[in-house]
């Protein structure tokens, strides 16, 4: 389908909402007493740093909610408020963090369930509201619900949009888009449904095999049963890598979205010469300034002596994770936890580990003076911070008794 043109058709329907419902005030008051802390202001105000007894807490300078994650909660706050009576749905998590959306749920906003894999839109019934998460929804399911005739209210992060044309700008050329991202992950299936041919790639293991292949050739079969779940369809690897572009999911570890453009770059320009390269290769900047922001700011965390790194998120969310990987790589030893309930009673605390299932570890605090890292996805309210901060006190002050 020509997604550029239903774009363009959706976003001047009258169903179709982007800019909120003219609440916004409203909406920020009650984001702020729900979302916002005066600890968290305080230990801002204070260098990031805040001691009691014998902890004392390193913040990250940057973490947290990004604009585009707030701006997308306070739509929906807006959405709720604008049609109080209308049944409303979002097709996914507004984002990836469990006390915002049981927030929704508890204002009654809908949220679709997903049957053997595939989302069940059966129960979006003619008239009723929709919302489209911050990390976009695929053209597909656009159009299914605009042919339902349904209030589509689209909170997708512009940065999210921006890769969006990206690969447009890529279709347009007849290039093949190599998105760096997560096959899986709701972001990059809707950047990969606004591409003709895509091929996913999710590190750069993945991408230095592409690269091989591109110059060397190699087992068809064996590429395809490798990415069978990460390509367009009909994706052949012996014509379709003639020509590529490069795109990323926005919440990927920077690093390593530019070395895979870089290593793609050289790749192209080996197999056909720096006078060609312009009709081989394409590459926009698109890792967003938020989640830049924030590996930066965890980059200059790790240098500092922390004793224990604590990583607050949702367990699905990408950013969240690749600042947990950040701590791993320094060797420090690193909690991600999605809420302040993980921790207690007693010295404990109940965390996912990178790549693995949750666990339980006991005396993960020191004794004696300690220095503890913290930061948060960019789906985390401060509350959430500050929560856990305050039971990390508890704990140690519980310990001493």
């Amino acid at each position: 389908m020509d997604t550029k043109a239903f774009k363009r058709s959706l976003n001047s329907s009258e169903n179709y909402h982007r800019k909120g419902f003219g609440h916004q005030e409203e909406v920020a008051g009650v984001l702020k007493s729900e979302y916002q802390s005066h600890l968290i202001q305080e230990i801002r105000e204070n260098n990031y740093t805040l001691k009691r007894g014998d902890v004392t807490i390193r913040l990250a300078e940057s973490f947290g909610f990004c604009w585009g994650v707030e701006r997308a909660v306070a739509m929906a706050y807006e959405t709720r408020q604008h049609f109080p009576t209308e049944q409303i749905w979002i097709t996914n998590e507004i984002i990836h963090n469990p006390s915002v959306n049981q927030r929704l749920r508890d204002m009654k906003v809908g949220f679709i369930s997903i049957e053997k894999g595939e989302k069940d839109f059966s129960v979006v019934d003619t008239g009723d509201v929709v919302i489209l998460p911050a990390f976009g929804a695929s053209v597909q399911e656009m159009q299914l619900l605009n042919d339902k005739g349904c209030k589509i209210v689209d909170t997708t992060c512009p940065w999210v949009s921006k890769v969006w044309n990206t690969v447009e700008k890529h279709k347009k050329k007849a290039y093949t888009s190599i998105i760096h991202g997560k096959y899986n992950h709701e972001e990059t299936v809707a950047t990969s449904s606004f591409a003709d041919k895509y091929l996913i790639v999710l590190n750069l293991a993945q991408a230095e095999y592409v690269s091989d292949y591109i110059l060397n050739g190699g087992n068809r079969d064996e590429f395809m049963t490798k990415f069978s779940r990460a390509c367009s369809d009909g994706f052949d690897p012996d014509t379709d890598l003639e020509r590529i572009g490069i795109a990323n999911q926005t919440t990927m570890l920077k690093s390593e979205t530019e070395l895979i453009g870089k290593l793609f770059e050289r790749t192209m320009m080996r197999k056909y010469g720096p006078s060609e390269l312009n009709e081989h290769f394409q590459s926009f900047n698109t890792i967003c300034d938020a989640t830049q922001e924030r590996q930066d700011a965890m980059f200059q965390l790790v240098d500092e002596k922390l004793d224990v790194m604590v990583v607050i998120g949702g367990f699905n969310s990408s950013n969240t994770t690749h600042l947990q990987e950040i701590a791993i790589e320094r060797k420090i030893p690193s909690y991600h936890i999605d809420s302040a309930e993980r921790i207690g009673p007693g010295n404990r605390v109940e965390h996912k580990p990178l790549g693995g299932d949750l666990k339980v570890q006991e005396n993960w605090l020191p004794a004696g003076p300690i220095v503890v890292g913290v930061t948060s996805g960019a789906s985390t309210p401060d509350k959430v911070v500050e929560d856990t901060i305050e039971r990390i006190f508890e704990l140690k002050v519980a310990a001493m008794v």
